[in-house]
């Protein structure tokens, strides 16, 4: 286990490395910036800050006798504020999920006798998603109907299983037509 630790710390190692020599200065500072924005935009400290606002806004109304400028500070600065989030929010969410996706992929890559297909499936098309989709539902109702729990299927299995469904409707059809065919 701490081989693979050591391992691990210096393939991290090596990866920020070339990831630093493939970036430009301003490509890292501003992936830095956004990282920090992203991490205190999530905190306590940043939402107190934005209730602040708000209260300081509503309570200088009379002050400024609710007027058309007035309004438009904050509407200003919440379309300003909130433009720039959708970008930081998106950026987060993107980069969660490549994450997120690389270390399922490295699982299923590990895994003996798991589906190799299933890596990278991210970048399937809907329809090849929805086909999928459809393999696990048939492996989830023949795990249901497994009496042992720690019994495992495949897709490949799945697969196997239609096609003697398909040959046999196959040979079936083939059979009625050839009775139809010989019968006066």
């Amino acid at each position: 286990m701490r081989a693979g630790f050591c391992y691990s710390r210096c393939m991290t190692a090596k990866h920020k490395a070339s990831k630093r020599a493939s970036q430009s200065g301003f490509e890292r500072v501003l992936e830095s910036a956004a990282r920090k924005v992203t991490a205190w935009t999530g905190s306590t400290s940043a939402f107190a800050l934005s209730v602040s606002v708000v209260l300081v806004w509503l309570l200088s109304g009379p002050f400024f006798h609710y007027s058309d400028t007035w309004q438009l500070v904050i509407n200003t600065g919440t379309t300003v504020v909130t433009f720039l989030m959708v970008f930081l929010i998106q950026r987060s969410q993107n980069k969660d999920s490549l994450a997120l996706h690389l270390k399922l992929n490295e699982i299923v890559a590990a895994m003996k006798g798991a589906s190799n297909r299933l890596i990278d499936v991210e970048s399937l098309s809907e329809r090849e998603l929805r086909a999928l989709h459809t393999h696990y539902e048939t492996l989830a109702r023949m795990a249901k109907r497994d009496l042992d729990l720690l019994c495992s299927h495949s897709v490949e299995e799945a697969e196997h299983r239609h096609h003697r469904k398909v040959v046999a409707e196959k040979a079936e059809l083939h059979a009625e037509a050839k009775a139809d065919a010989n019968s006066p």
